[in-house]
């Protein structure tokens, strides 16, 4: 499978008739996977002919898929995009990119441990830090002072309690 390929989400049915297929999207919002001329299946591209937004799924024609039979067989696959086909606005970045980063608390620069894992909720993200004891940080300005992708680190600000 191509290297910098990133899960964005999962074909849960077909949409018609005529071989469009309906994606539900693991991304900030719907339209950012509507943007995407080639999505990954299996590790192999399939170009897409239109794409949009629909009820929160992403409804999708392939050209490899151009008929209801071909898209059935599609159902429970994940989409993959190239990270590489994406540019991000500065202070961006996927989510992909935060599991194991080492975690600094912002006041003491102890390590704290390293984000295990990323819960998506509602509300916000959660960073969920393990070191010598778990830590729920949400993912919002007033917890997450910096975030250097780069350096390997999260800065964290925590309040009693956390």
């Amino acid at each position: 499978m191509k290297k910098n390929l990133l899960e964005a989400g999962k074909i849960i049915n077909t949409h018609g008739v005529r071989g469009e297929v309906r994606i539900q999207p693991w991304a900030d919002s719907p339209g950012f996977l509507a943007g995407f001329g080639s999505l990954y299946i299996d590790g192999k591209p399939f170009e897409v002919l239109s794409a949009r937004v629909h009820k929160g799924f992403v409804i999708v024609a392939f050209e490899e898929a151009s008929d209801i039979d071909a898209a059935i067989k599609l159902k429970n696959k994940v989409v993959f995009i190239d990270k590489d086909s994406v540019k991000l606005e500065a202070g961006q970045h996927f989510i992909a990119d935060i599991f194991g980063l080492c975690a600094i608390d912002e006041k003491t620069g102890e390590e704290l441990g390293t984000i295990a894992d990323v819960m998506t909720l509602p509300a916000n993200n959660v960073y969920v830090i393990e070191g010598k004891r778990t830590i729920l940080v949400p993912a919002v300005e007033e917890f997450i002072v910096e975030t250097n992708i780069e350096a390997g680190y999260v800065k964290v600000r925590l309040i009693e309690g956390m």
